[in-house]
C-alpha cells in the first residue's frame, strides 16, 4: 500500500543573502517611515480601513517603480520568484511573471491585518524589514477548511492553520488565492513590512 499526496499547497520562505543587507533594510525602513509621514492619502484611508496601522495599499501602491531602493528590492526578489515558480511547475514559456503592485504596512500595537487573498494576482509575498521581539508571523489558512466536516484535530504540517513567524531579512512566497492574516501586534514596537504582487497576465 502506498500514500500519495496530492494538491499540496506550496509556501516559499528564504533570506535575502547578500553583503550589506542590513544597510539596505535600514534604507528601505527610513523611506517606509517617510512614505507614512508624506502619504495623507494613505493615511487617511488606512484609518478607516486599517485602523491604528498604515498601509499604502489603496495610495502608494508601485513603490518599485518610484523608488530605486524599491527597485532594487525587486531585483534582489526575483530570483526567489522563479525559484518559487519554478516548485509550483509554472509554465512561463509564454509569458513572465512580472511586479505588478508594492506597498508598504506598518502595525503598531494591537493592528490586526483581517483574513483575505489577493484577487487578480498569480504569487504574493512579503519582505520583513522591521520585525520586534514578540510581533507576529503570516497565518496561513488550509484552502480546504471548509470541506472538513467531521474531521479531528490534525497536527503538524496537516493543521488547518499554520503561522511563518516574521524575521526582519526574510521573504515569503505564497500563490494569491492562499487566505491569509496577520494577527494583532501584541508589542509595542511598529512590525514593518513591505508586500507586493506578481501577475501572469
Amino acid at each position: 500500500m502506498s500514500v500519495q499526496r496530492l494538491f499540496p499547497t506550496l509556501v516559499y520562505r528564504g533570506r535575502l543573502k547578500h553583503a550589506g543587507w542590513q544597510s539596505f533594510n535600514n534604507r528601505l525602513l527610513r523611506e517606509s517611515l517617510q512614505l507614512r509621514h508624506d502619504d495623507v492619502g494613505g493615511r487617511r484611508w488606512s484609518k478607516e480601513n486599517y485602523p491604528g496601522g498604515y498601509t499604502s495599499y489603496n495610495s502608494v501602491h508601485r513603490m518599485h517603480e518610484v523608488s530605486p531602493t524599491f527597485a532594487e528590492l525587486q531585483r534582489r526578489i526575483s530570483r526567489h520568484v522563479r525559484s518559487f515558480a519554478a516548485s509550483l511547475e509554472f509554465d512561463l514559456t509564454q509569458r513572465a511573471l512580472t511586479m505588478t503592485d508594492c506597498w508598504v504596512n506598518i502595525m503598531p500595537r494591537q493592528v490586526v491585518h483581517s483574513l483575505h487573498l489577493h484577487p487578480l494576482a498569480t504569487l504574493s509575498g512579503t519582505y520583513y524589514v522591521r520585525t520586534p521581539p514578540g510581533c507576529p508571523g503570516l497565518k496561513f489558512e488550509d484552502p480546504r477548511l471548509d470541506r472538513f466536516m467531521a474531521a479531528p484535530p490534525r497536527t503538524g504540517s496537516s493543521r488547518p492553520w499554520v503561522v511563518i513567524p516574521a524575521e526582519a531579512g526574510t521573504l515569503v512566497l505564497f500563490e494569491s488565492w492562499l487566505r491569509h492574516e496577520v494577527p494583532p501586534n501584541p508589542v509595542a514596537a511598529e512590525r514593518v513590512s513591505i508586500s507586493f504582487n506578481y501577475g501572469w497576465f
